[in-house]
């Protein structure tokens, strides 16, 4: 009779087991995360090289006319982004007297409510920036900075490699199973090819779409940047709930400092909700035609969970992680149930009812 562990030994080393993966994950960001965008990019350009390829063109050459053209397009995008930003720094001065100004009324406000003295609010802001500047220090910036440039160069290297050896990487992970789980295997790469080329191209359509509805009804309105906030607006939307309620925070504050107009606030939040609302209904259901669907609750975990791993990267980077891991749960035998929980399938009570007779059935059996 094979002897199976207690429950109690299954969850600590569980627990034993997601810790030390997170704290992998943790101590590894600056070489992981890198690594990262470049399979992500590997397998949306993947389909480019290939076309390529079959015009006799050189693998290598292939390989790097692709990535050229990606960087093309990468830094067309920055630069048009750059031109913004600097109509919108030409600004600045108006936009921090406006600042001073509704910050001037906001203390007035919380003197009014909580009874907190200018000089009380001024030692919490005080006691705020000192702590910050304690955490940011000259070594800690230059960190950074280091790793930041480090990672736009190694991004392009990474998917260069990625594609270059993918055949290599694909034998080894077949090759390291035993042979009656090849066709498993098999069926588990192509589906995690499929999920992440349709996740990142609708991805990219979704986000073209939002930011051009964003612009469109922002510059109806007659807000202030209506290019750059809806830009913004749509690549904060990349990151799952948490990125759209900054963007609504983030216009409604430009749109109030420039304008002075709580109308045309309120008015440029209703544009971001109802373009959100369109995207969450619409768009997202049927552009992203992507057979792994999360719920909402693993997709808020994972988000708070990568960002607080890997900062801003790391919220971009889990949600197709999960989405691998849900792909590799739903395959492998005894781990199903997990790929349901990070599903979005709710059971009906009749489903539930069956599972658990079904359990009590086991359990009097096996005694």
């Amino acid at each position: 009779m094979i002897k199976t562990w207690p429950l109690y030994a299954k969850m600590a080393a569980l627990i034993l087991l997601v810790y030390l993966v997170l704290y992998g994950l943790y101590i590894g960001q600056q070489i992981l995360t890198p690594l990262g965008f470049a399979f992500m990019f590997s397998i949306l350009l993947r389909p480019l090289e290939k076309k390529l390829i079959k015009w006799h063109i050189p693998k290598i050459l292939a390989i790097i006319i692709t990535l050229v053209i990606a960087i093309l397009f990468v830094a067309a995008l920055i630069t048009f982004l750059s031109k913004q930003i600097a109509s919108f720094v030409k600004d600045m001065p108006v936009l921090k007297h406006n600042l001073n100004n509704l910050w001037d009324q906001l203390q007035q406000w919380l003197t009014r409510t909580f009874h907190l003295s200018e000089e009380q609010q001024q030692k919490i802001i005080d006691k705020a920036k000192a702590d910050t500047i304690d955490n940011l220090e000259p070594v800690g910036t230059l960190n950074i900075i280091t790793t930041s440039i480090a990672t736009i160069v190694l991004v392009p290297v990474y998917t260069f490699l990625f594609l270059y050896y993918r055949m290599l990487l694909l034998r080894f992970v077949t090759e390291i199973f035993d042979k009656k789980h090849y066709e498993n295997v098999q069926a588990v790469i192509h589906e995690i090819r499929y999920v992440m080329q349709h996740y990142i191209i609708g991805l990219l359509t979704e986000t073209s779409i939002v930011a051009i509805l964003n612009i469109t009804g922002l510059i109806i309105l007659g807000a202030p940047f209506a290019i750059l906030l809806g830009i913004i607006a749509a690549i904060l939307n990349l990151i799952p709930y948490i990125g759209g309620f900054v963007a609504v925070v983030l216009t409604a504050l430009i749109t109030f400092t420039n304008t002075d107009s709580i109308t045309k606030m309120i008015w440029a939040v209703i544009v971001l909700m109802i373009v959100q609302f369109i995207d969450n209904n619409f768009l997202v259901p049927k552009v992203i035609a992507s057979r792994v669907k999360l719920n909402a609750l693993i997709s808020i975990i994972g988000v708070l969970i990568g960002g607080a791993l890997c900062g801003v990267a790391g919220m971009f980077l889990s949600i197709p992680l999960i989405a691998i891991c849900k792909v590799i749960f739903d395959r492998v035998q005894g781990l199903e149930p997990w790929g349901r929980l990070l599903g979005d399938d709710m059971p009906t009570i009749t489903v539930l009812k069956h599972v658990l007779k079904k359990r009590h059935k086991v359990i009097t059996d096996a005694k």
